[in-house]
């Protein structure tokens, strides 16, 4: 079966967090939303459909799938929106019968069939997002389905999510093949999944009697940490003495996690070691969060978080909602953000006082002395720097990929005023 996994328009109510990644790279729970969509079909031939400048960056990092081309041959392709969070039934909906149909969930296209006349007619949209009017002509099937729509859906579906990634992963059968260090406090074990080689100091409890928890190879836990479930810490990662990881979080591989943290995601590759707190936050990759940085995820009046997307404030429909930090950005010791607030890519923030609740991508400065153009080669020279010290190369495809991005959002900091 041939499946194309595709991203749509509203990708961009997800940004700054899919600049640097196509939407079905965001991770939920324990895997991408890209690996649900997969896994739900049995060994199907995947082609990836992505904004163009991202075409590089697949391509190398997934050799073995198609990216925005179509293998020859082919005559009849499942198209699948990369929103989509799928479960382990979601296949099982799609019967061809015939006739090319779309299914939709609202004013969402979930899926569609595309053979014929209609493969040619998407062949030629690789490149670009897929828009409503593209499906004018196709008999639509209304189905039920969960799409993520905004950061927050991610966050608030996230201790969900791990628990169905880990029920699938595990099979129903955790295993704890690290090294449990006596001293450790396992509460419902058989709840508590832990990789080989990863290491759990005395003092560490392990506590999954809300929701399950799943512990990568190689993690390393520290003396006196504290994880609740349901709970991801991802391969490589290092949770530090004393940390407090409460229920609904995931920390993706390789990073470096202390002091207090609560419903939140963080991707891959990113540092936040010290005390402070981070609540229903999404952290990018090769993030770096300052000693004693805290964000709000709760207002005083208990009230709807106010969110800027794409350039415009709007009602979350959430109580909480905390920090979304794109890819590469930092910030300095003692920083406070407000709730709500979204931060893009490459940004580096210090000093006292809130930010604005919108740092537009590429930013240098803070709340008193306000933000300049952080320069593209400078920020390349950092990001090559930061990502040698994981043994992670910075390629003439990722610096394409940056300067791209730096393109593509001038305007965005051109509206905040930032010169």
């Amino acid at each position: 079966m041939n499946i194309c996994i595709f991203e749509d328009e509203k990708y961009r109510k997800l940004l700054p967090l899919v600049y640097f990644r196509p939407v079905y790279e965001l991770r939920c729970g324990i895997i991408p939303i890209k690996d649900k969509i997969i896994r739900s079909f049995s060994n199907p031939n995947v082609i990836l459909h992505a904004r163009d400048y991202l075409t590089e960056v697949l391509k190398r990092d997934y050799p073995n799938y198609y990216v925005n081309e179509l293998p020859a041959n082919i005559n009849q392709v499942l198209f699948i929106n990369g929103r989509v969070l799928a479960d382990p039934h979601f296949a099982d909906k799609f019967k061809y019968n015939g006739k090319d149909i779309a299914y939709i969930k609202g004013d969402d296209i979930v899926a569609f069939w595309a053979s014929g006349e209609n493969l040619e007619k998407f062949k030629n949209k690789f490149g670009t997002p897929l828009a409503k009017s593209d499906f004018e002509n196709y008999e639509k099937i209304e189905i039920s389905a969960k799409l993520i729509n905004y950061p927050w859906d991610i966050i608030n579906n996230n201790g969900e999510q791990i628990v169905i990634d880990f029920n699938i992963l595990t099979d129903g059968k955790a295993r704890r093949e690290g090294k449990i260090y006596e001293g450790v406090h396992l509460l419902n074990e058989h709840f508590i999944h832990i990789e080989e080689g990863a290491k759990i100091k005395p003092g560490v409890v392990l506590d999954a009697e809300n929701g399950p928890i799943y512990i990568g190879k190689n993690v390393k836990i520290l003396p006196n940490a504290v994880i609740e479930g349901p709970a991801y810490v991802g391969d490589g990662s290092l949770i530090k003495v004393s940390a407090k990881i409460y229920e609904n979080t995931s920390i993706g591989p390789v990073c470096k996690v202390g002091g207090e943290v609560e419903a939140s995601i963080i991707h891959a590759f990113s540092n936040k070691q010290h005390e402070g707190f981070i609540g229903h936050s999404y952290l990018g990759t090769w993030v770096n969060i300052g000693a004693d940085t805290n964000n709000s995820d709760l207002k005083n009046d208990y009230g709807n978080v106010k969110v800027y997307v794409d350039g415009e404030l709007i009602d979350s429909g959430s109580m909480f909602v905390g920090l979304i930090m794109g890819d590469h950005s930092k910030s300095g010791i003692n920083l406070m953000f407000n709730t709500g607030t979204v931060v893009g890519v490459s940004c580096n923030i210090y000093g006292s006082g809130l930010p604005p609740k919108f740092v537009p991508s590429f930013s240098w400065g803070g709340a008193e002395d306000g933000f300049v153009t952080y320069r593209i080669d400078k920020a390349i020279e950092v990001a090559k720097r930061v990502m040698a010290r994981r043994n992670v190369q910075l390629t003439e495809i990722d610096e394409k990929l940056f300067r791209k991005i730096f393109e593509l959002t001038e305007e965005e900091r051109s509206k905040a005023g930032v010169k």
